[in-house]
């Protein structure tokens, strides 16, 4: 597959009320399902995660490695799974060993791109190493923060309540009230106004969840929950991109509406990684989701 020209429109998914209601339909049934493996927890949260960090690398190599995808997913793949697998084990092992899982599973993935750089198209070995991260940390970054016996569900919900108010008001702030594009060599229908009332509606709910849960200084939630809404939209922005690079409308066509995992899950992964980032800094391994939360 041949990049695409960068100054040629892309075509985009089909508008109108059929895509409004594949949407709307696909988020009724996938918005409970994963709320649900959240509360559950355990290997069967592991489960899920894995299955989704395995399913986007697919469709990253699918898109980027061109005609050397399957000898690059196979690379890839026990990287990924096995990178996922190390930090879920990390929550049943002894203390001190926490630390050491989770730089044998970052080591991982620095193998993995190494392998899928030899084995990637000259020309696209980068694009397609960073595949590997990609993947590995979606899969990583949720089960870092459930983890957490006591706060690992709330931190969970959390994020989803962040990532999800976001990617609902600014779709339909920005088809309301229009203006000024947000980055319109990416991503022409984003513009400003939905950037902006994704924001707010980001902090109104966490502050919901916040309030909920009896968690105190909600400002620094409120706060937490700008900087993960706004780097959700740039992993949405990012996503775009390379779908831009590689002359693709959507990363694949596993969910009606939405286009492929990647599509749905390109602003989760990033502020997702933040939010285990900040966990990991702030409450430490064994505590990440309360490092998350209590300020």
């Amino acid at each position: 597959m041949a990049d695409a020209d960068p100054a040629r429109p892309v075509p985009t998914a089909r508008s109108g009320g059929s895509e409004l209601l594949l949407r709307v339909l696909s988020g009724v049934v996938l918005a409970p399902l994963a709320l649900g493996v959240a509360y559950l927890g355990g290997w069967v949260f592991v489960a899920f995660w894995g299955i989704a960090a395995v399913t986007v690398l697919w469709e990253w190599c699918t898109l980027v490695a061109a005609d050397e995808r399957r000898s690059v997913l196979l690379a890839a793949s026990p990287a990924v799974l096995l990178a996922v697998l190390l930090v879920a084990a990390s929550a049943a092992a002894p203390e001190g060993s926490h630390n050491v899982r989770l730089v044998a599973a970052a080591t991982l993935l620095a193998m993995g791109m190494l392998a899928t750089a030899a084995l990637a198209p000259i020309g696209r070995r980068a694009w397609t190493a960073v595949g590997v991260p990609y993947a590995g940390l979606l899969g990583m970054a949720p089960i870092v923060l459930r983890n957490d016996e006591q706060y690992g569900f709330l931190a969970v919900a959390f994020l989803f309540a962040v990532v999800w108010a976001t990617d609902i008001v600014a779709y339909f702030v920005g088809r309301a009230a229009g203006g000024p594009k947000l980055a319109p060599r990416i991503s022409p229908k984003k513009t400003w106004s939905g950037a902006v009332g994704g924001t707010l509606a980001a902090i109104a709910a966490a502050l919901v969840v916040a309030m909920a849960a009896g968690l105190a200084n909600v400002v620094a939630l409120g706060l937490l929950a700008a900087v993960a809404s706004v780097c959700s939209q740039a992993g949405d922005l990012f996503e775009s991109a390379l779908k831009r690079h590689f002359g693709a409308k959507d990363s694949s066509h596993l969910i009606p509406g939405h286009g492929g995992l990647m599509d749905r899950l390109d602003g989760f992964v990033a502020a997702a990684v933040l939010a285990a980032a900040i966990g990991l800094l702030h409450g430490g391994v064994d505590h990440a989701a309360r490092g998350l939360l209590v300020w």
